[in-house]
């Protein structure tokens, strides 16, 4: 980032909370209380939400549905086009990506002050990952400079990202 600012972007799959069980549920919250109390550094966390395209999904089925003979799966399948453009017509068909962006900063005083910061920027990521693990989350760490790129762009730039 800036000068002597360093930054790990941490990409969060995510899990289908509502599909748990009362227990599963309690067990995934106090997981991430440990997860809450055991982060004693800043973490800054970043959604983006993007609108789905599934005009070519609409088609690849529309196209299916005419090599049908069936009449039940051609009713089916019309239904569910149907549902499918209405999810996308209401805007309710999205991606979402979760980040967790974490920072150091590189003491002048300290030789070697990178070698630290690297360090300590990988040591906070084993241990949000070992934490929101235990929630049933995967935990990517973002190396590519490309793929880095995008997500602070697609930060700054909202609207511009949005129309892609």
């Amino acid at each position: 980032m800036k000068k002597d600012k360093y930054i790990k972007i941490l990409k969060i799959n995510p899990i289908n909370y509502n599909l748990k069980s009362d227990l599963e549920k309690k067990t995934i919250l106090n997981s991430y209380k440990i997860f809450l109390k055991t982060c004693n550094f800043d973490i800054q966390i970043l959604i983006q939400s993007k609108k789905e395209d599934l005009n070519q999904y609409i088609l690849n089925i529309e196209k299916n549905v005419q090599k049908r003979e069936n009449n039940f799966l051609e009713n089916f399948s019309n239904n569910y086009i149907n549902y499918i453009k209405n999810l996308n017509y209401s805007k309710k068909s999205a991606t979402k990506n979760f980040y967790l962006i974490i920072k150091d900063e590189k003491n002048k005083e300290i030789l070697n002050s990178l070698e630290i910061i690297e360090n300590d920027l990988k040591e906070k990521y084993f241990k949000i990952k070992e934490c929101l693990s235990r929630c049933g989350n995967d935990v990517l760490e973002i190396n590519n400079k490309k793929e880095i790129n995008n997500i602070i762009f697609s930060f700054f730039n909202t609207r511009k990202y949005l129309k892609k």
